[in-house]
């Protein structure tokens, strides 16, 4: 943590904090610690440290995500509270943290401050911030969102049966494949928690699996990461183990993960590359649009000889595209009443496994 002399120190009311809109983000943070703001020209941002901002400009991202789900509008003046980070999004902005505290871009409308580099061309231009302050205690030190972090957990020698949801690209059908197939989990009898290990801070995709039916539904803001684009890949396997550890102390005896974005993507690749990921997943299902892409992806997927069980996403909004992927996949490929059924299990062959969680023994030091 940084901290700067007194006179580079501004007071943050009490009243004006809790005026401010407070974003999904950052709201694991202990925003009770928050009584100054730092500012002055030689602050510069890191990922993850919360800020004070005005809204200036409507621009893409005309709302907000607020702690508990509402979607808040935005106006001109606005003070709100988001995080510092990047983002990688095809089909909106790429952007990153701005090596200053001069005017940027609400990237994400879970709450990303950043500065966009790139955007769809489809997207309007970004909203407009400015930056008041970053968040910090009376000794001047920041507050980031991992001072919140989930501790991490070792002495556990099991875990449930995780199933693991990666996709073509954004969009491709992941959240609603990971949703349906919690239902269908829960259907059958199994306690099932949820995560999504990588992407850009939103509520949207975990307040779906929770909705589906998962006892404990937790993402990368739970390991202190606004997002994960940019993250080292020892970063990525860290939320990996740190989430699913979590989920296993809760008694699941079944998880699902999802991973954002695309195979080509840097984070993704290299995590489906880990031996962390590896040793960590019993099976993954593919989403894919069309046939040619999840042809493809489960090509990819047995060459890192990774255990890609079944193909579903948004091609099976179309029968024949569901014909033409199980023709040339030769995989189960069910669709969402498919995977919301109890019979799922039997379709994936998914077993049902009471999770262990005995004291580490022996050569058992972790999660196996």
């Amino acid at each position: 943590m940084n901290v700067l002399s007194i006179s580079q120190l501004l007071s943050l009311p009490r009243e004006r904090l809790l005026n401010a809109k407070v974003a999904y983000t950052p709201r694991n943070a202990n925003l009770e610690l928050a009584d100054t703001l730092l500012t002055g020209n030689d602050v510069i941002p890191g990922a993850g440290d919360l800020v004070l901002a005005r809204v200036e400009k409507i621009g893409q991202h005309s709302g907000l995500e607020l702690a508990h789900g509402r979607r808040a509008s935005l106006f001109v003046g606005d003070e709100i509270v988001v995080c510092y980070g990047n983002r990688y999004a095809p089909d909106q902005f790429e952007a990153e943290v701005p090596e200053d505290l001069g005017r940027c871009d609400l990237v994400a409308s879970g709450g990303i401050a950043s500065r966009a580099r790139s955007c769809h061309a489809n997207m309007k231009i970004p909203t407009s911030i400015t930056p008041i302050g970053l968040l910090a205690n009376s000794r001047g030190q920041r507050i980031n969102l991992v001072d919140a972090a989930l501790p991490k957990i070792t002495g556990l020698c099991s875990r449930p049966y995780t199933v693991a949801v990666v996709g073509t690209a954004m969009n491709a059908g992941k959240t609603t494949t990971a949703a349906a197939l919690i239902r269908g989990l829960v259907n059958a009898g199994r306690v099932v928690g949820a995560a999504k290990v990588t992407g850009t801070g939103s509520g949207r995709d975990t307040w779906l699996m929770t909705d589906a039916g998962s006892k404990l539904t937790l993402d990368f803001t739970h390991a202190g990461f606004p997002s994960t684009y940019l993250a080292k890949p020892t970063e990525v396997d860290g939320i990996l183990e740190t989430l699913t550890a979590h989920l296993a102390k809760a008694g699941t005896d079944a998880i699902v993960i999802e991973i954002a974005d695309g195979l080509f993507q840097n984070e993704t690749a290299a995590l489906l590359d880990s031996p962390v990921f590896a040793n960590m997943v019993d099976s993954v299902i593919f989403a894919a649009g069309d046939a040619m892409g999840a042809t493809a992806g489960v090509e990819w997927l047995r060459r890192k000889k990774l255990p890609v069980i079944a193909v579903s996403g948004l091609l099976t909004a179309s029968p024949l595209a569901i014909i033409e992927a199980a023709k040339a996949t030769g995989l189960p490929v069910p669709d969402k009443k498919e995977l919301r059924s109890s019979s799922i299990v039997n379709m994936l062959s998914i077993p049902f496994r009471v999770p262990s969680l005995r004291a580490a023994t022996g050569n058992c030091g972790g999660l196996q």
